[in-house]
């Protein structure tokens, strides 16, 4: 089997970003329309804010992370927010998350304005996630509200 390696997302990428991330959605039960894909991947190429990895086995993708840098009112530097994380079911516990949450650690580490903090959410019930996040994050007590 060929090693998984991750490396920044690239326009040549979308045919297979675009898969990953219509099974994200369907894994979180999220419709979007067309158009809102099409400028998150644009955003995610372009120097605006939004920063993507993927994980390639091969030449095929089969893991994204999207994340961003923002600054917080705790802090003079940035913190970095790992915002989307997905690896394609039949890959998942071969090492794939780790892969990319690694990158997105060592680009918050590597970014001259950040802190080298990076946080996420996940929901509860992702327990085949959290067995990776429980042994390379901690669990924060913070506990998330959003408007109705």
């Amino acid at each position: 089997m060929t090693e998984i390696t991750t490396r920044p997302l690239k326009r040549s990428d979308k045919q297979g970003w675009l898969k990953l991330w219509a099974a994200y959605l369907l894994f979180y039960k999220q419709d979007l329309a067309p158009e809102v894909t099409e400028k998150l991947f644009e955003r995610l190429l372009s120097d605006t804010g939004h920063r993507a990895f993927v994980a390639v086995q091969g030449d095929e993708l089969v893991g994204l992370v999207h994340y961003l840098f923002h600054e917080s009112t705790w802090a003079l530097s940035s913190t970095c927010y790992l915002e989307d994380l997905f690896v394609s079911e039949n890959l998942r516990g071969g090492g794939a998350g780790r892969k990319l949450i690694e990158a997105v650690y060592q680009a918050a580490t590597d970014e001259p304005s950040a802190s080298g903090k990076v946080y996420w959410h996940t929901h509860d019930h992702n327990t085949r996630a959290r067995q990776l996040y429980d042994r390379i994050g901690v669990l924060s007590d913070f506990v998330r509200y959003d408007r109705p």
